[in-house]
């Protein structure tokens, strides 16, 4: 291809190189009178629990902090236990694990997945319905310290609020 068109500039593809994916933390309405907020909390988590499914098991100790509240420096202002949010990243497979960083260069997140709706954005992507998925890093400080009691590994850690 490259040769047939030597004056068009193609993405890299599975080179090794360095890829970069911009957006912003925002909802969006998949459907008439559907709206997905621009984050989760440990409440879904609570309200999704299905002990009969392997997937949706909420182990004893995270619903005795969610029960007590005790979420430490990791919660938001409103007091909620953060847990994933949504940007217009535009993602595809092999992003899960890719750094979510704001303006500053702060980690915020870790990528997962893609919203159903997104999933077309390898064709063509599409800022009103195209959302990657990821784990909010309060979460995860918030599990490695309260949940797995490894407090010694998050002060470590430089924190920025």
């Amino acid at each position: 291809l490259r040769e047939m068109q030597p004056e068009k500039t193609f993405y890299p593809d599975a080179n090794m190189t360095l890829r970069v994916s911009y957006g912003k933390v925002d909802g969006y309405y998949p459907s008439d009178a559907v709206e997905y907020l621009h984050y989760t909390t440990m409440e879904g988590i609570m309200e999704k629990e299905n002990p009969d499914i392997y997937d949706y098991v909420v182990e004893n100790k995270l619903k005795e902090l969610y029960q007590k509240k005790d979420y430490g420096i990791y919660a938001n202002t409103k007091g909620e236990m953060p847990v994933a949010f949504i940007a217009t990243n535009h993602t595809t497979g092999g992003n899960s694990g890719s750094p979510i960083l704001n303006a500053e260069g702060h980690l915020l997140g870790l990528n997962f997945d893609r919203c159903w709706e997104g999933t077309m954005s390898d064709i063509q992507y599409d800022p009103d319905q195209c959302r990657n998925i990821s784990v909010d890093i309060r979460y995860v400080l918030f599990i490695i310290d309260k949940f797995a009691g490894a407090k010694h590994l998050v002060e470590e850690i430089t924190l920025v609020r």
